[in-house]
């Protein structure tokens, strides 16, 4: 579980109940069941015209993915890449089959070494490949982030028609306080949504993203030292150029303990 997803989520609803609570009239904002129907519904439906069925679904369920504890240590990813730079070059590349490898897109690369695919070819494809997981990212990215700004629209759509059909009954002038007041809880939804759920969802996954394309591209650069035969220590000190200084593993000197 992400405890800063987790926390940030449930802090942010729990202060905008608490501003609610302290009006004194929070049986008018639980009261309304329309005003989170209205603002919901048309924001699904109006970014479902903007998308495939399947890509507007599938972008759902990456929602799932923000809560998640996502193991992603790019210093252990640098770590396995010496350890086969090591085994390759003391007992070849066919040595690389007998070694257990977590990242499921490094081993695709290895594999391909191992089946006698040239460098560039290597390269070539995982690249390619790289470019499509980035994509798929960020096409779930666009769908949240439409969300994020449909939603305050919707509000403010349901904030016009309340406060048309207010001013279609005037008869009344001790009436027209709580009329309004109904009529701008779309907006107060549209924008709560918008701002604690959509746009915060679409920010993670870019956050999520940005992470997942290093760790691609030091497999990338990992893959191509190991096929160009480099010193271990030379990829180790390469790829740690990816890291916060303040994170790299210090690269060890020979001849010192």
């Amino acid at each position: 579980m992400d405890i800063a997803t987790l926390l940030g989520m449930v802090g942010a609803i729990a202060i905008v109940l608490l501003s609610v609570q302290r009006t004194g009239q929070l049986e008018m904002f639980t009261g309304d069941w329309f005003s989170p129907v209205f603002v919901i519904c048309g924001t699904l439906l109006g970014v479902m015209i903007r998308y495939s069925m399947g890509h507007f679904l599938s972008s759902l369920k990456v929602v799932a993915q923000t809560f998640s504890n996502q193991k992603n240590d790019p210093q252990l990813l640098i770590d396995e890449i010496v350890n086969l730079a090591t085994v390759s070059r003391k007992d070849g590349l066919l040595a690389l089959e007998k070694v257990t490898i977590s990242e499921p897109f490094l081993e695709e690369g290895v594999q391909m070494l191992i089946d006698g695919s040239g460098g560039d070819v290597v390269k070539q494809s995982m690249s390619k490949n790289m470019r499509g997981i980035l994509e798929r990212n960020s096409a779930s990215q666009k769908v949240w982030r439409t969300m994020g700004e449909a939603s305050p629209a919707f509000g403010m759509i349901g904030t016009v028609i309340g406060l048309v059909a207010m001013m279609a009954n005037m008869e009344d002038p001790k009436a027209i306080g709580s009329a309004m007041a109904l009529a701008l809880l779309t907006t107060l939804w549209g924008s709560a949504l918008a701002n604690v759920l959509f746009l915060p969802v679409a920010d993670k996954l870019k956050y999520r993203s940005s992470n997942e394309q290093m760790k691609l591209t030091i497999c990338i650069d990992g893959v191509m030292a190991i096929q160009s035969g480099q010193n271990p220590r030379v990829i180790a000190s390469v790829l740690g150029a990816y890291l916060d200084p303040t994170k790299r593993a210090q690269v060890p000197v020979k001849g010192k303990k």
